[in-house]
């Protein structure tokens, strides 16, 4: 499908999703009490000071003790409470793994955890603090869904949903601005992947922040070589849009799935799982975080150096194609 050039030069920038997700737990608290936040001393990080200015009431501080705090979340869901379990992605998806697979999921507790500064937003703090697993852990538990927005119309949409959700989720969410990437067409359907732009020479498939980069480099392609790439925000982890998938392999095209986690476990292995087993034939290529020890540095310097940048998905789709 031609849909015409990507007309914007760049895109505008809007808040940090950990922001946006705030505001807007904000603003549903104010009619709905029994929302509630736990936070593992991290109200500050999470952007939710004024959460717990305006809502004393609604705010449990567990301290630095992610264990208790999927417990506490569990037990006010059971409660018929909607927590919101708020913590580094890094530490609530391994320190209280075990948690989150019996009290929550297994129990069926509606509880919703959010892992804020994730993936490698973290930068130079370094792998205790990078989340590079967490998709990995929680597709393989049953009964949790798992959202990466990657823009501030996702996340607000994904912690309104969340909040209606009667199942266990976890968000994950990152620290930077944001831009907002189709401003013209706000479509946000749960369990179902985004198009960002479309075209049938290159299919990019991202998740979370790396979907701005994505579309940078669609750009790029269609500006200098008149490539035409389909850019896909799949913004739910699990339960995967299957179905775009299937529609997707059909252009024949090469498909790049890039992702702000370890490439073990993640969006591309799920992607090339379904797609093998449905008999499909694309060229495919995963990009994100190799299995080796992560390099130290901004996510930026981060980013540039594994090729979930501009310049390194402009270079890998023009290496496929041309």
């Amino acid at each position: 499908m031609e849909t015409g050039k990507i007309k914007s030069k760049d895109l505008k920038m809007g808040l940090a999703n950990q922001v946006v997700f705030a505001n807007t737990l904000e603003e549903l608290a104010e009619t709905n009490k029994d929302i509630l936040v736990v936070t593992s001393d991290s109200r500050g990080s999470g952007k939710l000071v004024p959460f717990g200015q305006k809502y004393p009431d609604q705010i449990v501080e567990v301290g630095i003790a992610e264990q208790n705090l999927v417990g506490v979340a569990a037990g006010l869901a059971s409660a018929g409470k909607k927590p919101f379990a708020v913590s580094p992605a890094c530490f609530i998806t391994a320190r209280s793994l075990e948690q989150i697979k019996n009290d929550v999921a297994y129990s069926d507790n509606p509880a919703v955890m959010v892992g804020i500064s994730a993936g490698v937003s973290y930068g130079a703090l370094g792998t205790t603090h990078h989340s590079l697993h967490d998709f990995a852990v929680l597709r393989a538990i049953n009964n949790i869904s798992i959202i990466a927005p990657a823009d501030n119309y996702e996340t607000e949409q994904a912690v309104r949903y969340a909040a209606d959700s009667n199942k266990p989720v976890y968000i994950r969410l990152g620290k930077k601005p944001m831009p907002s990437l189709k401003e013209d067409d706000l479509n946000f359907e749960f369990g179902k992947g985004r198009k960002i732009t479309e075209g049938k020479d290159l299919v990019f498939i991202a998740s979370g922040e790396t979907v701005y980069p994505a579309w940078l480099a669609a750009k790029e392609l269609e500006d200098r070589h008149g490539i035409k790439a389909t850019v896909v925000s799949m913004h739910t982890i699990k339960p995967l849009d299957t179905d775009l998938l299937d529609s997707l392999a059909e252009y024949g095209a090469p498909i790049i799935t890039v992702e702000e986690h370890m490439v073990n476990g993640g969006l591309g292995e799920a992607c090339a799982s379904h797609l093998m087993q449905k008999g499909h034939r694309n060229a495919f290529v995963m990009v994100g975080i190799p299995d080796e020890y992560t390099v130290t540095g901004s996510q930026v310097e981060i980013f540039n150096y594994y090729g979930i940048s501009k310049e390194g998905l402009y270079s890998l789709g023009k290496e496929m194609l041309l």
